[in-house]
C-alpha cells in the first residue's frame, strides 16, 4: 500500500497558514470557515467552531414565555402526528 503523499506548508511572516486545497475540499472548508486552534502533544489541531456557543440546559430551559395552560403529552404527541400528516399529503 503506498504511502499517502505528506502535504506542506510555510507559516508567513504574519504568522498565516495555507492548507492545501485537497486538505479544504476534502473537509468541506471554504474562504470564511471559522476554526478552533488547539495545541496538542502531536501538533496543532484545526476544528470547526461550533456554529453556536454551548449553552447548559439550566440556561435555556424556561426561557420562553407561555401563556396559557401547559399541554400534556398526549396534545404534543397530537400536534405533532398532525403536522406529519399535513406535510406528507403536501399541504
Amino acid at each position: 500500500m503506498p504511502m499517502p503523499e505528506r502535504l506542506t506548508t510555510t507559516v508567513s511572516t504574519k504568522g498565516q497558514v495555507i492548507l492545501p486545497k485537497t486538505i479544504r475540499r476534502a473537509l468541506s472548508w471554504e474562504a470564511g470557515t471559522r476554526l478552533v486552534v488547539e495545541s496538542t502533544p502531536e501538533g496543532v489541531l484545526l476544528k470547526p467552531a461550533p456554529i453556536f456557543a454551548e449553552t447548559r440546559g439550566d440556561e435555556v430551559f424556561g426561557c420562553l414565555a407561555c401563556d396559557g395552560a401547559p399541554r400534556s403529552l398526549a396534545d404534543m404527541e397530537a400536534g405533532i402526528s398532525a403536522e406529519a400528516r399535513r406535510r406528507h399529503a403536501g399541504g
